[in-house]
Order: C-alpha cells, then structure tokens, then sequence
C-alpha cells in the first residue's frame, strides 16, 4: 500500500478552501466520478442485452451495485500500477456479480470510452452549473445597473479619471459579456456531451455488427449526443470546454478587479459585504479586505492555466494518446471547479455590494473639474474646430494644476472663450452621453432572454 500514500487521491489545494462551488466540487468528485463508470457499464450491458447479445441479468446485477460496494482503495492502488482504473473497477465487478454475468461485463469497450463517456456527462453538468451561475451573476447585475443607471462616477482609463459615467453603465458590460457567455454554453453542449464507444482503435469492432445500435442507445440512456466518429485523438471538444470554463472565469475575474480597486481606500467607492473576522487580517485590526474577489481573481487564473495544458493535450499521435490524455486528467477537474468556484464567489457578494455614491461624486471632484476636459473641448470646437479646442483645454488644465485652481477659472482666464462657455463649471451630470438609457436597454434585453 506504500505506507497509505496512495489513499488519499485528492491533493491539498488552499484555493479549493478559499473559493468554493459545492455542486461543482460534487460533480467532478472521485465518487461521482466511479459512479459514472458504473453506469457507463450499466448502461452498456443494458443495451447489449436488449441486442440479445448478453444475458439481461448482467444488467440487473451492475444495476444493484453502487459506489459503497468499490473498494476504493484498492482501486487506486492498482490503477497506479496498472496506468488506467478501468480495468480494475471491472476486475472488481466481475467479482460482485453473480457468477452466470461474469466475464460479460466491458464487452467490446476499452479504458477511454469509458472514461470519456464519463468526462462527457461531467463537462455537461458542469455546463449547466455555470450556466446557472451566469444566469445568476447576470440577474444581479441587472438589478445594480438598473438602480444606478445615473449614479454618476468617474471612468478611469490607464488609472487615472477619464470622462463621468454611471455606475450601471460601467456594470452593463458585464452583463453584456455574460449574455454571450450564454450564447457559448448553450451551443457548445452538442459537441462537448459525447459519447465514446468506439473500441480499441476507433473501428468499434469489439462492438460487432450492432455498434452503431449499442452507441445510440448508452447515448440515449446517458442522455449524451451521439458521436459518429470515434474522438479518442480529437481532443478539440475538451479544449473547447475548458476555454469556456477560463472565459467565464476571466469576466468574473474582471469584476472582481474592478469591485478591488474601486474598494481601495484612496476611492473607497465600492464595498465588499461586510461580517465578523470577513477578510481580517492576522496583524492589521483594521483591515476588511475584498476576499471574495479575490478568491475570484486566483480562481480564474489558475483556471486559464489549465487551458494551456488541454491545448497541448490536443496533439495525439495516431489513434490512442501517450500521456497527453493523462493531462486532462488533471486540468479538466481542476479548470471546471475553480471555474465554478470562481462565478460562485461573485454570485455570492453582488446582491449585497456596498455602493457609495456620494464617495464617487466627491472623487469626481478631486482633479478640480478635469474630468469634464473633453466636455469643454466639445464645447469649444463648436466655435474654434477640434483641434484649436483641444490645445486650449490642454493648456488650461496645465494651468489648472499648476496653479490650483478650477478647470472652468482657467478657461475663463483666456479670452478665446469668451462669449462660449457658461458661467457655471459644467457639471458631470450632463456629460453622460447614452450611458442612463443603454443601462435601461441591457436590463431590458437581459430580461426578456431569461423569459
């Protein structure tokens, strides 16, 4: 057993601690996983024997056994020995069943049709899940750009202040991007939930002459699409999946970024929720750290790192892999719960973000009124052309900061504005552009997709 090294399968990740998605964390489980190969078997034998080409109390003896009756640990033990689980699971279950059903079980199948039958109906439900997820980050979303469609705040480009907008039209894109994830999940499930039941080299002559039969009725009972042609070596299906898992990841990731720096406590316009010892520190009795973005942002780049490695598992020689199989055994599992995990964390805080408007009208304020340049330039083509207008507020915003004054007084102070500008500074709440009614139109159309 060397010295029990081999019992415990599941490596000690802290970020699996930290960013969490029990349903995730649940369908790629090792149990979960060991139930899908028995029903994979289960469900071969069921459709061998409705053929007539197995007795049907093989099926009804696979059907009574569940994961309790594996033993686990002798399992694994002999998977790191053998290279692959299948063959001692069925080992195991030639030993279960009743003796007139042994040697029936597995007929014609091999390792990776099993396994990636399985893998099949995991990247669906994990489809789902993030599915549901998106769908919730998306209502949530909506419900902020709607309630502050005209909060008025600064957009910052390259760091620094750009031009006002709103705080919902700033979380529109997010659920934009969302919408499209969707779009994504929803037409990648016919190429991702396949079937594999193509024998040892992809000719399913193990299968006899009833192959095509026997795939269409496991891909019915398993609810999978069939699968023609034998992807053993096409692994483009998987990366597919696992660049939708980093995508989705990545727009969390990107929210959580933005819920971070505008928590710093310099602008201290967004919150995470808050409670007791919430993103404490060990040493600084003050801190309220945002934890839950960032258990987002970790998640979602140790999420697109798995993707690397499913591309390079993508270059099969031949029929059969030689170790680049073995590497979605790894990133597949890994980049679909922290993917998960990921989404879930943001699903978690959005209902309950902290917003500050007043904060962000006063941080409009910090560069005494220089967030408004590109309004007065606006203003001032009218009568001078873009590009005269452009050079005067450039130069009137260096005085602004040199002297510490007013971006309106240093305009002011210069003749060439006479007669254009108004007599009071020009106030961010007019320079919002469409920003207010496309916050009303995203809601709207997110809405309505949802029925």
């Amino acid at each position: 057993m060397h010295n029990g090294a081999r019992r415990d399968i599941r490596g000690f990740s802290l970020l699996s601690v930290a960013a969490i998605d029990p349903v995730a964390n649940e369908i790629m489980s090792p149990e979960a996983t060991v139930a899908g190969w028995l029903a994979f078997e289960t469900s071969l034998a069921r459709a061998q024997a409705s053929l007539g080409l197995i007795p049907p109390d093989v099926a009804a003896c696979l059907e009574r056994l569940g994961v309790a009756d594996i033993d686990l640990d002798r399992l694994w033990e002999e998977t790191h020995n053998v290279g692959y689980p299948i063959l001692p699971l069925v080992r195991q279950l030639d030993e279960l069943v009743e003796p007139g059903a042994r040697g029936k079980i597995h007929l014609g199948a091999t390792t990776q049709d099993v396994m990636d039958t399985v893998l099949s109906i995991q990247m669906k439900r994990v489809l789902h899940r993030l599915i549901e997820l998106t769908h919730d980050a998306g209502d949530a979303l909506c419900d902020l750009v709607e309630e502050h469609a005209t909060t008025v705040m600064a957009a910052r480009t390259h760091g620094q202040q750009a031009v006002p907008t709103t705080l919902g039209t700033k979380l529109s894109t997010f659920v934009a991007e969302l919408g499209r994830h969707l779009d994504r999940l929803r037409a990648a499930e016919p190429r991702v939930a396949r079937v594999s039941l193509h024998g040892a080299g992809g000719t399913s002559a193990g299968y006899g002459a009833s192959s095509a039969t026997i795939r269409r009725l496991v891909a019915d009972d398993l609810g999978l699409h069939d699968a023609v042609v034998p992807w053993h070596s096409s692994r483009d299906s998987v990366a597919e999946f696992g660049f939708l898992c980093a995508a989705v990841a990545g727009t969390m990731a990107r929210l959580a970024r933005e819920i971070v720096d505008l928590s710093r406590t310099e602008i201290g316009e967004i919150n995470e929720p808050g409670g007791h010892h919430r993103g404490a520190s060990s040493t600084m009795p003050q801190k309220a750290n945002p934890i839950s973005s960032e258990s987002a942002i970790g998640a979602a780049i140790a999420t697109a790192s798995g993707v690397t490695a499913l591309l390079h598992a993508m270059v099969v020689p031949q029929e059969r892999a030689a170790g680049e199989w073995q590497a979605e055994w790894e990133s597949v599992p890994r980049l679909a719960v922290l993917a998960c995990a990921s989404a879930n964390e943001m699903v978690g805080i959005l209902p309950r973000l902290k917003v500050n408007a007043d904060r962000m009208r006063s941080n409009l304020e910090l560069d005494r009124g220089l967030v408004m340049s590109e309004a007065y330039m606006m203003a001032l083509s009218r009568e001078h052309g873009r590009e005269t207008a452009h050079d005067l507020v450039y130069a009137a915003a260096a005085t602004a900061r040199a002297d510490a004054i007013t971006l309106h007084t240093a305009l002011e102070r210069d003749p060439r504005t006479a007669g254009i500008l108004e007599p009071e500074p020009m106030d961010p709440r007019t320079y919002l552009g469409a920003g207010p009614s496309l916050c009303l139109e995203v809601v709207a159309g997110w809405r309505s997709s949802r029925g």
